[in-house]
């Protein structure tokens, strides 16, 4: 079973918790304790030193990579996704730059509703932060066609492949026509996103749809995996795991390790699902591991 670990991702913001890291030097530190506690995938977002914004420029990315290659062999899996209030051409700098072994792809355009958050969390250090979340209820996540497209080129030119980001039943489908047009291929890997507002929720039946229409549309060709938002994290991922699903944590997707109870380090959501996939008598990939069933190039063909 593949553990992805997700570690600081564009949701979250500073004052949200302490624990989240923002300086280069943290983001990296994060990875290579998610890496250390099982993780064989971390999967990074880049953030402004000054002030905790998401930041898609290459430079806020080196420092992190730079680490990241003297001192593990965990994949590498940079996000395509960004932030919902950067321009396309924007959230594809990373990947281009530095052909990662893997990247995310969400898989169509999409509300995508943060205000809730500020219900929980009411005073923030810096004043992007209150806006960033205030501005979801008048904003489209795009993800179209051609931005797909876009991004597989990209892909296809370094030897990317794709986490395939799907928040809804018919990203599904969406993966599956760019499949039947031959613009990518197996193994494909499918992250099921749950309980995010605007695309499916959290509930166990809405798991068990998304399992059934990604069997029925690929069958063995491809990989799947569950990433559950907020407090859904632990509770999806261990289902899933049940199930047969390769999983996702990190702070990028939840906070919290327990009811009302901040998670202290992505190392220790890590840990928490190694012990559940243990229980469960499941076997944890390596970075080895995930390479061969990804179909990765290898972490010597990377652009960084």
């Amino acid at each position: 079973m593949i553990i992805t670990c997700a570690v600081t991702g564009a949701i979250h913001t500073p004052s949200m918790s302490k624990y989240l890291p923002v300086t280069p030097a943290e983001i990296a530190e994060a990875a290579l304790g998610a890496a250390e506690a099982g993780a064989a995938v971390v999967h990074l977002h880049a953030r402004d030193p000054r002030d905790g914004r998401p930041s898609q420029d290459p430079a806020h990315f080196v420092p992190i990579l730079d680490e990241l290659k003297r001192h593990t062999d965990a994949v590498v899996n940079l996000t395509t996704g960004g932030s919902p209030h950067m321009t396309v051409e924007e959230r594809m700098r990373p990947a281009r730059e530095f052909a990662p072994e893997l990247a995310s792809l969400n898989m169509g355009s999409m509300n995508l509703g943060l205000y809730p958050m500020l219900g929980r969390f009411t005073e923030f250090e810096h004043a992007w932060e209150r806006e960033h979340l205030e501005k979801s209820r008048d904003l489209v996540f795009k993800n179209t066609f051609a931005d797909i497209e876009t991004v597989l080129e990209i892909g296809r030119a370094g030897g990317t492949r794709f986490e395939f980001e799907c928040y809804d039943t018919s990203h599904l489908y969406n993966l599956a026509h760019f499949r039947d047009r031959g613009l990518t291929e197996g193994p494909l890997f499918v992250q099921t996103v749950m309980g995010l507002l605007g695309g499916i929720g959290p509930h166990p039946e809405d798991l068990m749809h998304l399992r059934r229409t990604a069997n029925r549309l690929f069958g063995e060709s491809h990989e799947w995996s569950v990433l559950g938002a907020g407090r859904h994290q632990m509770p999806l991922a261990s289902i899933g795991a049940a199930a047969g699903s390769h999983v996702r944590v990190g702070l990028e997707d939840s906070l919290w390790i327990g009811p009302g109870r901040l998670a202290e380090s992505n190392a220790q959501q890590v840990t928490r699902v190694c012990d559940i996939l243990d229980a469960l008598g499941l076997e944890i990939a390596t970075p080895d591991e995930a390479r061969a069933v990804l179909g990765l190039k290898g972490r010597d063909a990377v652009g960084f």
